[in-house]
Formats: C-alpha cells, structure tokens, sequence
C-alpha cells in the first residue's frame, strides 16, 4: 500500500495552500465579522480550477480525481471554511450531481459554466420539518402542461443568494412517499423565487445562507434531472459524495488551528521555558497530531474508494463523523493552548473552533452518519 502522494497531488496541494495564504488569509477576519462573502476570493478559484475540480474537462472542469479534491479542501479550510464550503457545494453536489445525472442538454448549459466556476451553485434539499428526514418533503412540484409548478420553502441553502443554478428536491406524487420525489434545476430570478435574509450563524459566517420560497415557480419539464421518481435516490447519491468535502473542510480546520497552536506553544513562554517543553501541552499537541492524522487517513481512503469505483457510502460516513467530530476537539485544545490569547480574534482560533461545529451538523448530522454506518456494519 503506497501512501505517497503523485507529483501532480503534491502540485494541487501546494496551489491549494499558496492561492489560500495569498488570496484567502489576507481579510478573513474583517469578512467573518461582517459577514462579508468572498465574492472575488472564489470568482479566482473559478479561475485556477477549484470549483468544478473532478468534473470531466469536455464539461469546462479540471477532470482530476478525489484525492485531489481532499488535498485542496483541507489547505483551504485551514484558512477559510467559508471558502470552502463554496467549494465543496459546487463541487460535491451540485457538479457531481449535474455529471453524474444530468443530460447531455443540461451538462452542457448548466455544468459547462458551473465547472468554469463562472457561475456558483446551491443544493436545495432542507426544509422547516426536514432536514436530515428527506423523505419528508413538504415542497411540491406538480406536472402541468409544459412544466412543474413549485411551491415550498427550503432552509439552511448554502450559496442561497449568490448561486445562480439550484437544484431543488421537491415532491411531484405525494401518495407515492419516497418514490414520488423529484429534482429540478431552477435557475435565478425565475418569477416566484425569493429569497429570504442571510442567516446570521455562529460559523462560516462569510458564507451566505439564506431560506429559499418558491410561489408558482414554472420549472419546464427538461429540467427535470433523471426519470420520473428518482428524487430521493439523486439526493442520497448526492450526499453520500458530499461527505467527503465535509470530513475534508473539518480535517482543514482542524489542520489549521493545530499548526496555530504548535507555532504559538513555541514561542510563549511560561515558568521559565516554551510552554511546548511543559508536558501537559507537549501531550495535547501529541494528541491532536494523532486526531488528525487519523481522519486524514479516512478521508483519503474515501476518496479513493470513490476514485476505483467503489461504493464509499461507508468510508465516506466515517471519515465525516470522524473528522467532524476531531475537529471540534482539536480547535477547542488549540483555543486552551492559546490560553486567553485564544479566545481574541485576531488569533484566528477561536474562529477555527466556531467553524468546526457546523461540520457535525451538516451534509448530515454526526447522528445520521452513525446511522448509516450502523447499518452497513450490521448488514455485513
């Protein structure tokens, strides 16, 4: 088993790092106050590729693998998680999705400039009364004529007012449950589409989430994704891959507060001597380094599961409950490290640790993974 990376990973990484220290570091605080998104941060990681990185390149991407999009997630989420969600939305579910089960008509006009990162785009699947319960739609979209009519509101929509492409979960056949969802690419602007005041959040601040409210919308029939029915099964494909850029942003942030704290453990002194020579801090950075690498090891193996062709609805459930939940631990051990300095903002580590929670809650909670891995080990 080779555990070395390709020269052409090495580069991706290192690109990854470079483009977040230069373009990403310079701000970020000022944009996590303000709840500023990145606008021009992520119009130039459109531009280097990063937003539509294994979408095949006669679609506009970078057709690289998985493995590739862990390394860059990671160094970008050391930085800047509210990057990097954007990141992970456009690649993970709505490009992935869009390749994946799009039509040739709707790879062409929607994923071509999606994957350029010329346009941004959003998943819409949570709803008031359901969130990780997708069979719970309460949004609907009946057949008429020439098109859906859509009605309902969706809740927590990352990229909510700067994407211009949606793909919306909805249900078209109430009686059927499950087998009666559909999903449907909704372009901005369409008439009947609002969309409702930025959320004010604990993390990932820069990042815009907004509820989206649909009246009357007329979504033409062509933009209906996949056959009649294939609603719940285009979400749950869609998520399971979604897992995989979430463990890898925790990972980053975590990555990133630990190299924080290492740094700072070397240079404060107390009793006479660098708090890292004390042994109690000694310990907790021992601690964090095993963490971290033991979820970048989950993630990798997710990824390359997903990269042979594999199923990796399993690894990519660990690696998210793992990372997730090794990320929340490791900030708040790098805001202790910090002392009272950790708990300033110009610090960045007390940002690092409100940003490491949302990893437990979304693309499923910490629970739902526990759930489907629950399951996949029983059934074994």
């Amino acid at each position: 088993m080779d555990f070395n990376l390709s020269e052409e990973h090495i580069m991706i990484r290192d690109a990854a790092r470079d483009f977040a220290q230069n373009e990403l570091l310079p701000g970020v605080i000022e944009r996590d106050e303000n709840q500023k998104f990145p606008t021009e941060q992520v119009k130039k990681m459109g531009e280097l590729g990063f937003l539509g990185m294994m979408v095949d390149p006669k679609y506009g991407g970078s057709g690289l693998d998985a493995v590739s999009y862990v390394l860059a997630m990671e160094e970008i989420s050391k930085i800047d998680a509210s990057a990097s969600v954007v990141m992970s939305v456009n690649n993970s579910l709505v490009c992935w999705g869009l390749e994946t089960f799009g039509s040739e008509e709707q790879k062409q006009k929607y994923l071509v400039p999606l994957a350029k990162g010329e346009i941004i785009g959003a998943f819409c699947l949570s709803e008031p009364e359901a969130g990780s319960d997708a069979t719970s739609q309460k949004t609907t979209a009946f057949e008429k004529d020439d098109h859906y009519l859509l009605n309902g509101t969706k809740n927590w929509i990352t990229n909510g007012n700067n994407a211009s492409v949606y793909l919306v979960i909805a249900q078209t056949d109430i009686d059927k449950g499950h087998k009666g969802i559909n999903a449907f690419i909704v372009e901005k602007g369409t008439p009947g589409f609002e969309i409702g005041p930025k959320e004010n959040k604990l993390g990932i601040r820069g990042s815009d989430t907004h509820s989206l409210m649909f009246t009357d919308v007329k979504v033409p029939k062509e933009n209906r994704i996949g056959e009649d029915g294939f609603g719940f099964k285009f979400a749950m494909k869609t998520l399971a891959g979604g897992r995989i850029g979430i463990a890898s942003q925790a990972l980053g942030i975590a990555s990133g507060a630990y190299e924080l704290a290492l740094k700072y453990s070397k240079e404060r002194k107390a009793f006479g001597k660098e708090i890292s020579k004390h042994q109690a801090i000694a310990f907790k950075l021992a601690d964090m380094a095993t963490q971290i690498e033991a979820a970048r090891h989950l993630c990798m193996k997710a990824a390359w599961d997903k990269d042979q062709g594999k199923n990796y609805d399993l690894s990519g459930a660990m690696a998210k409950l793992y990372a997730a939940e090794m990320a929340m631990d490791v900030t708040v051990e790098a805001v202790q490290i910090h002392g009272g300095y950790g708990f300033v903002k110009e610090y960045h580590v007390e940002r690092l640790m409100r940003d490491a929670k949302i990893t437990q809650i979304y693309e499923g909670t910490s629970e739902i993974q526990k759930i489907v891995i629950s399951r996949s080990v029983l059934r074994d």
